[in-house]
């Protein structure tokens, strides 16, 4: 693969890094088709071999993205319902006030849902805190799984 489409892909995957952390584009997703798309165009055991690897790291932090955090808010006894009017108010967020409504509207969402559920400000506002990391310590498992998978192509890449 030439030097300019490898940084091609490379740029592919740095957007997709920022869509993990600012959650506009889906950012593995995005990394998973970079690094497929170096690896066609390369070929070769070492490219397929690297994208296996890769995968494996998109997939293991994909799954535990979801079963870490969701068993805390569980523990927590913060309601998938809560969550969904969180997102939704987040999604509304987001195009009311561009990109920092996204947390904002997931917040006030989640917080209404539990401020209604539970009829107290302090419990709904520790729910709404439990929330909040919970979706923070996924997006920073899923960054962990995309910079190691990155970091496997990028080791690749230098190594070719």
């Amino acid at each position: 693969m030439s030097p300019g489409a490898e940084l091609l892909v490379g740029l592919a995957i740095v957007i997709g890094l920022v869509g993990i952390v600012i959650p506009i584009l889906p950012g593995t997703i995005l990394i998973f088709a970079a690094i497929l798309v170096w690896a066609i165009m390369t070929g070769g055991a070492t490219a397929w071999t690297v994208f296996a690897v890769a995968t494996v790291f998109l997939v293991i932090s994909g799954v535990v993205k979801y079963t870490w955090p969701g068993k805390r808010m569980r523990t927590a006894g913060v309601t998938g319902r809560s969550l969904i009017v969180g997102g939704l108010a987040g999604i509304v967020g987001f195009f009311v006030v561009p990109v920092v409504g996204l947390f904002l509207g997931f917040i006030a969402g989640t917080y209404v849902a539990e401020l209604y559920r539970l009829r107290a400000h302090n419990r709904a506002w520790a729910s709404t805190w439990h929330a909040c990391k919970a979706v923070g310590l996924s997006m920073l498992i899923e960054l962990l799984g995309a910079l190691i998978a990155s970091g496997v192509w990028l080791a690749a890449v230098v190594a070719t």
